[in-house]
């Protein structure tokens, strides 16, 4: 069990955005359990929050373009994946304007910065995705290609071949993200020249220089281009090195193209919004094919966690019986609506009720087609996370549980006489001050069939 981490302190970075030109400046702030990453843009009315979801992506031309409701948040993938190379969960990044600071055109900086923070576990439990199959997209007028397969880590292979005499075919691996900051995050941003000559007229890349970009040279240049690129990057002279590209940079690594495409790729998928557990291979992978892949496997991830139904032995000695359970909540029949607790941590409990054709709620609720009312599940789901808070305090029995706020429920199919009804409750945030924030779900027949967001809290008897 991997316990969440955030940072331990907020840090301030100033820079430009590439394609505005205009300053920016980033906090780093510490996020709570289960917060994820979160931009916020103080510089709106309201401060508005835009989360790091796939689902928010809009553009991908020339970097990968989030927005929510009209708010937008650009090429934040550079950060993104410095917080998933540190190895975070939960972090607030606040901008005072719409596009991150390009820096040194790789993530670097963002990983230097989270270090200085420092980083803290958190008491919760990494929400990890494991994938058990080959699960793919591709892009089908590029080409490109990103698949994940099973593997005991979460790994990163990028294949690039641009077809030119200057920057041809590279492979570039991340074996664990351990490796991120040595390896893979002092990888610079990089453009072709004709693709530069194409923005400079559409007016982008405003706050591009060479110091935040590799230039691959693979044409000639001419007089007048030359002149624009002095104009454009404010310098007097510009030449091509030996190996193609602009001067005023020195390539890190020969690879540093396809080491920065796997920058990208861990950047862009993070919008997936929980960690994976398994080999991701890109074949030219670029943001569109990234995000429409995380789209997916964020789809996949959603549907298979709301359909996963947890396996417990039902004839295993119970934690709790009825009578411990009588001895810890203050409800009796007809109102007890849960015969056993059969599991219980410190951030979980999982109770068991046995619907039979006595129950008193059948005589009234459609006695001819006898259906357990919804309420009553509820219900029952409270009573299970009652055992769980109740079980924080010495005398239990002199405490009461009241409901403060319910949220989110559904009801997924009905509960029928004969049904076995399993109740899981798991903490969102940690019990305060008597009050419990938990993730209630019960199923039966091996179905999720309410689920549903419980807010309670327990006061000492009068």
């Amino acid at each position: 069990m991997v316990k969440q981490k955030t940072i331990k302190n907020e840090i301030s970075l100033t820079g430009v955005g590439l394609h505005t030109g205009k300053e920016v400046t980033m906090t780093f702030k510490p996020a709570p359990v289960n917060n994820g990453f979160t931009f916020v843009r103080v510089d709106l009315q309201g401060q508005p929050v835009i989360e790091a979801d796939a689902n928010y992506v809009v553009n991908t031309q020339r970097g990968t373009n989030l927005e929510k409701l009209g708010v937008k948040i650009q090429t934040p993938e550079h950060v993104l994946a410095a917080v998933v190379g540190c190895d975070l969960d939960n972090i607030i990044i606040e901008l005072n304007a719409s596009e991150l600071p390009i820096m040194d055109g790789s993530s670097k900086y963002f990983v230097e910065a989270i270090e200085k923070a420092g980083i803290e576990e958190q008491d919760a439990q990494r929400n990890v995705y494991v994938v058990k199959e080959v699960i793919s997209f591709t892009d089908e007028a590029t080409g490109s290609e990103i698949l994940v397969m099973p593997s005991d880590e979460y790994q990163v292979t990028t294949m690039v071949d641009f077809g030119t005499k200057v920057l041809g075919t590279q492979n570039a691996t991340l074996k664990s993200l351990a490796d991120f900051k040595s390896e893979i995050a002092s990888s610079r941003t990089f453009s072709f020249l004709h693709e530069l000559e194409s923005l400079l007229e559409h007016g982008l890349i405003k706050g591009g220089d060479l110091n935040n970009a590799i230039v691959y040279v693979d044409k000639e240049i001419s007089e007048s281009t030359m002149e624009n690129l002095k104009k454009a990057f404010g310098k007097d002279e510009i030449s091509v090195k030996p190996n193609g590209v602009l001067d005023n940079l020195t390539l890190h690594y020969p690879n540093e193209a396809a080491r920065h495409k796997l920058l990208d790729v861990i950047g862009d998928l993070s919008l997936i919004g929980v960690r994976i557990q398994g080999k991701i291979i890109a074949n030219k992978p670029g943001h569109f094919v990234n995000t429409q892949f995380a789209k997916k496997l964020a789809k996949i991830i959603k549907i298979e966690q709301r359909n996963h139904v947890p396996t417990y032995d039902l004839h295993q000695e119970p934690l709790m019986d009825i009578h411990k359970i009588m001895a810890m909540l203050p409800h009796r029949p007809p109102f007890l609506l849960i015969d056993r607790i059969i599991e219980m941590s410190d951030r979980h409990v999982v109770g068991l009720k046995n619907v039979t054709m006595n129950e008193n709620f059948f005589v009234g609720h459609f006695p001819e087609a006898p259906v357990m009312p919804g309420v009553l599940i509820v219900e029952a789901m409270a009573q299970t996370g009652g055992i769980l808070v109740l079980s924080t305090v010495p005398d239990p029995e002199n405490y009461l549980t009241y409901f403060m706020k319910i949220d989110n429920v559904k009801f997924k199919h009905k509960v029928l006489p004969g049904d076995t009804l399993i109740f899981k409750c798991e903490l969102i945030s940690p019990i305060r001050r008597g009050i419990c924030h938990m993730q209630a779900n019960a199923y039966a027949n091996g179905k999720l069939v309410t689920e549903a967001e419980l807010m309670a809290q327990i006061a000492r008897k009068q």
